[in-house]
């Protein structure tokens, strides 16, 4: 059976809780039309915008109104979602595995939490550790498709804002919000200082927590050396650089991807695919090092990718909803989800929904 092709007259949720889920699961939603599916989208929670859908994309305002449209599967980039939600339902992630520990010091990214019929994982170095659990719990499955959200990274450069016929090196600064771990205040004054040389071409994008203090300061920076972005849509800044200069953020494994150097500040867990730097004196030598694309970088780059996210074709979307439609004409007896009864609890208390 072709499961590409049995999209056609399916129904799909986008269930999200950020404002960085629209272009996680756009590619997706594209990947359906295109093959004659439907989609509308749930917002759950005060964190994400509905500004941010767009005139063709229809919202569903209500858990009533969800169970009236009756979804054969739903899309999950978070970590949690309602089991009376209907329709199978299919974690796709919001970022790849940065190794973060839990309150149990266990990895966050293979946390169980008992609410997904099916993982698409991203690439080796994930799927074997979610098969072992799949296998261990024995209630869903599991499929590695490569990550949706990469697929215009590999696919659409033509409307990309941000690309310049601007001959200089353009270098992307992205950082986390975390006081501790964030490059921003740490590298304030080498970054000003670059902003004013004019040797680069440099954007700026933070996490949507940084603290507004640091938000305002680097927007203040902008020139014509330097553009602060803010966007929901990160994609078309990776695409643009030569090189990132970086801290723990996940969004650097983004930009990796491309097969691109990576310049990190006192990243907590330094490997041979990254340069790390930890005296703040050394940031622009080692940008200047990263923009040759030594040999030896590139090879390292290249080895961690292929455990990372292996796939360049675009077509992350494609294995997706393929794998999706093989689990709802699957035969295979899955075993009960957990009932989490604090957790559903919580749930309907979140989103004021009683009824059974």
């Amino acid at each position: 059976m072709n499961y590409l092709t049995a999209t056609k007259n399916k129904k799909y949720l986008m269930y999200i809780s950020q404002n960085y889920s629209y272009a996680i699961l756009r590619p997706l939603q594209a990947e359906i039309f295109a093959q004659g599916g439907e989609v509308k989208w749930f917002l759950e929670g005060d964190e994400v915008d509905p500004k941010f859908l767009k005139p063709t994309e229809h919202r569903l305002e209500s858990v009533k109104s969800i169970k009236d449209w009756e979804p054969d599967a739903v899309f999950i980039p978070g970590n949690t979602i309602p089991s009376f939600i209907p329709g199978k339902k299919v974690a796709v992630f919001h970022g790849f595995n940065s190794g973060k520990l839990n309150r149990k010091g266990k990895e966050d990214h293979f946390n169980i939490r008992g609410c997904f019929d099916l993982y698409c994982t991203q690439g080796p170095n994930t799927t074997l550790r979610f098969q072992e659990l799949a296998k261990k719990h024995g209630f869903f499955q599991v499929s590695e498709t490569g990550w949706p959200t990469l697929d215009p990274l590999f696919n659409d450069h033509a409307s990309n804002p941000y690309l310049s016929k601007d001959s200089r090196p353009t270098v992307l600064i992205c950082s986390t919000f975390s006081k501790r771990l964030s490059l921003a205040p740490k590298l304030y004054e080498q970054i000003k200082h670059f902003s004013e040389s004019g040797k680069w071409r440099l954007l700026v994008q933070f996490h949507p927590k940084m603290a507004q203090e640091w938000v305002d300061k680097y927007k203040a920076l902008s020139n014509d050396n330097l553009t602060f972005v803010e966007t929901d849509n990160v994609i078309p800044l990776l695409q643009s650089a030569d090189v990132m200069l970086c801290d723990t953020s996940s969004i650097l494994l983004m930009f990796l991807v491309q097969r691109k150097p990576v310049v990190t500040f006192c990243n907590k867990a330094p490997e041979k695919h990254l340069l790390d730097i930890t005296d703040k004196n050394n940031v622009e030598a080692a940008i200047d090092y990263a923009l040759t694309y030594p040999k030896e970088l590139v090879d390292n780059i290249e080895a961690f990718c292929q455990e990372l996210h292996p796939y360049t074709d675009g077509k992350s979307s494609q294995r997706v909803l393929c794998a999706t439609n093989e689990l709802l004409h699957s035969d295979e007896k899955l075993k009960a989800k957990p009932l989490n009864l604090l957790r559903q609890f919580k749930m309907r208390k979140r989103l004021n929904y009683w009824s059974w």
